[in-house]
């Protein structure tokens, strides 16, 4: 198998600083271990990254984006959703 036959994986980098996986983008990878490593060198030179998710490209599905007030549209009639129905405790500062 040459390098232009190898699958494209989607790149999720955490950073130090955040709490959530962003993409940082795409690579061609034979496997899931060579993707995590390529995905390390190209998008983590500067040690920035604390975690690295990698995924097929094949693999992720996506809603339609003409499809979205169909699809959200169920949301709208559950207001017991919406954080104004809940008191909340003086000490606490945050949401």
């Amino acid at each position: 198998m040459s390098s232009n036959d190898w699958p494209l994986w989607e790149v999720f980098i955490r950073s130090k600083q955040g709490l959530d996986h962003k993409h940082a983008g795409s690579l061609h990878a034979a496997d899931a271990q060579m993707a995590i490593e390529n995905a390390r060198d190209v998008y983590t030179r500067r040690m920035e990254g604390v975690s690295i998710w990698v995924v097929e490209s094949k693999n992720i599905h996506a809603s339609n984006p003409s499809e979205g007030p169909s699809l959200y549209d169920p949301a709208n009639d559950k207001i017991y959703r919406h954080p104004t129905f809940y008191k909340l405790p003086e000490e606490l500062k945050n949401m």
